[in-house]
């Protein structure tokens, strides 16, 4: 099965609760990341995905992140700036025994220390696996 097809059918975008017109920021794109979820994204949303340098409000950042990539709590900051309030950061990372995997141990520790909770953890694509973090409720 694609990654674009899940067993419940609803496209990956749909699983990681994108509506139409809601902005996309994307961010640590490179040519390992998944296209059919990026295709996926882009057309539930009806939009392209926004670059790491728009300066306006989004509703959700999907951050690409593979184990040697930096600071991770640093990326978390930096892509939870932009996050509207009820905003989600979607924090995408290869699955475990693919090249650059994150141990989640990592992402729960870098998590709070950028002010955010992890909700959700679940498979995106073939080769990502993505965890869901938004802003505690007394921040929202």
């Amino acid at each position: 099965m694609s990654s674009t097809a899940q067993a419940d059918g609803q496209s990956p975008a749909a699983r990681l609760g994108l509506k139409p017109e809601q902005v996309v920021q994307e961010i640590g794109y490179d040519d390992d990341c998944d296209e059919s979820l990026r295709q996926a994204v882009e057309s539930l949303t009806g939009s392209e995905m926004v670059e790491d340098d728009f300066e306006e409000v989004v509703d959700a950042v999907l951050l690409w992140w593979r184990d040697g990539d930096g600071d991770l709590v640093d990326a978390l900051i930096n892509a939870s700036v932009a996050l509207a309030g009820g905003g989600t950061v979607w924090l995408l990372t290869p699955k475990v025994g693919r090249e650059g995997h994150v141990d989640p141990a990592d992402i729960a520790d870098a998590a709070p220390t950028a002010g955010l909770s992890t909700t959700t953890n679940m498979s995106a694509a073939d080769d990502w696996a993505a965890t869901r973090l938004v802003a505690p409720r007394a921040r929202r």
